[in-house]
């Protein structure tokens, strides 16, 4: 079941969001000082593919640092990212089959808002960590 709603997911918005957590982590890298940003972008880029199956947990060794890095993540890129998950999660609510994609989308908005300290981790392990 998990690989049909990933297909179905991947057609209906998995690929732009991946496109758009990509072309964030380009960003982050070319201007070098940022590249921790663009390794959670590729990492979340690569959660919104294919998203069922797996959750995100909280990493307890994040310390301040991680803070103070999603402040600046939500100031430069996450505000719209998650804007993009909104957009994107009401257009799919507004059908029957798309709405459990539309929820998995809203449910994608802290994730897309504060990526660091957060892992993502298979559903049959979600207490799993480093």
């Amino acid at each position: 079941m998990k690989t049909i709603l990933n297909i179905i997911w991947l057609v209906l918005c998995g690929i732009w969001m991946a496109m758009a957590y990509a072309v964030a982590g380009l960003v982050c890298c070319i201007l070098i000082i940022t590249i921790p940003w663009g390794v959670a972008s590729f990492r979340i880029a690569n959660y919104a593919l294919w998203p069922f199956g797996r959750t995100t947990v909280e990493r307890h060794d994040a310390g301040a640092g991680s803070l103070i890095g999603n402040i600046i993540w939500i100031v430069f890129a996450g505000w719209w990212l998650a804007l993009g998950h909104i957009v994107t999660g009401i257009a799919l609510c507004l059908t029957i089959i798309g709405i459990p994609f539309g929820i998995a989308n809203f449910k994608m908005i802290p994730l897309s808002l504060v990526p660091l300290g957060r892992e993502i981790v298979p559903t049959d392990r979600p207490f799993a960590t480093r």
